[in-house]
């Protein structure tokens, strides 16, 4: 049976750079950073931002740690978590009706769900992240709610316990609703929940691939993703993790790259773009700079 095609919307978690653009950008951020290492990266338009040392969360650089955003389908990070920290991975889950008609009110982001089609939870969390599926989350917070404000409810009751202060969730997803504003972080508590949820073989497994085929089969369609991530397969060693966005929210990116030894996480949050495809300039010009330092 032929793959349903993903839909990605006005409200998409991301879509994929041409890797001629995000090579565009990269050159001249590669020589401002090792120029200028000592003041920063040069050239970071994100309303905020940070970059850390992966292994320990050593702060190397920000800009308002602190201040609270929305952070668009970032917040998938959380769903993945909590449904991974919930186990029963291999549980096989239906698809609700219901998700069509939500992706259609909130124009989101979909993995192409069939309502009916019966999953596991591990394929659903891999539409979860790779497409940025608001549909696969819909079916993951019902099913480990059970009930979707009772998922939410354990998504904060999780941020609380990670000591993730200034963070809110009203959805599972990032979309903005009841405002744009209703669901948001910090750069850092993103990259505190960046290392945690990459301490999670399940979660690295699933957000370093670059696509994810099911086959049709008994009780399921076809389905075929591929990862939103702008940096995967453009810049080297990038790993994960999630992208985002918004209007609220602007261009999002929670990443993480590892050279050698040395592997580094960042977010930067309503950063400039134009339309949905969100673009990886912020994130490239904090990651060159960061691997401009001595010793790091």
């Amino acid at each position: 049976m032929a793959m349903r095609a993903v839909r990605v919307s006005r409200w998409a978690g991301a879509a994929v750079l041409t890797a001629c653009v995000a090579l565009t950008v990269a050159a001249p951020a590669a020589a401002a950073g090792a120029t200028h290492a000592n003041a920063g990266p040069v050239g970071v338009r994100a309303k905020a931002a940070a970059i850390a040392v992966a292994s320990t969360g050593q702060v190397l650089w920000s800009r308002d740690l602190n201040t609270e955003l929305p952070m668009a389908s970032i917040t998938k990070v959380m769903t993945a978590l909590v449904v991974i920290r919930a186990g029963g991975l291999s549980r096989k889950i239906t698809v609700p009706s219901a998700v069509v008609a939500y992706v259609d009110e909130h124009d989101a982001s979909a993995a192409g769900l069939r309502p009916g089609d019966t999953l596991t939870a591990s394929q659903l969390l891999e539409g979860l992240l790779m497409p940025s599926g608001a549909d696969a989350a819909y079916t993951l917070a019902e099913a480990y709610g059970p009930g979707l404000g009772a998922f939410i409810a354990k998504m904060n009751a999780t941020a609380k316990r990670l000591g993730l202060t200034r963070t809110h969730f009203s959805n599972f997803d990032g979309l903005p609703y009841p405002t744009g504003y209703s669901t948001y972080s910090t750069p850092a508590n993103l990259i505190k929940l960046g290392r945690v949820a990459m301490a999670s073989a399940v979660f690295r497994s699933i957000v370093d691939q670059r696509s994810y085929r099911i086959a049709a089969g008994s009780g399921h369609h076809a389905y075929f993703w591929r990862n939103l991530n702008p940096l995967l397969g453009v810049y080297r060693g990038a790993i994960g993790i999630k992208p985002g966005w918004t209007p609220a929210a602007g261009h999002c990116l929670l990443f993480e790259v590892t050279r050698g030894v040395r592997s580094f996480i960042g977010v930067n949050l309503d950063s400039p773009g134009v339309g949905t495809t969100v673009n990886a300039a912020d994130a490239i010009r904090m990651l060159d700079w960061a691997f401009s330092l001595p010793g790091r």
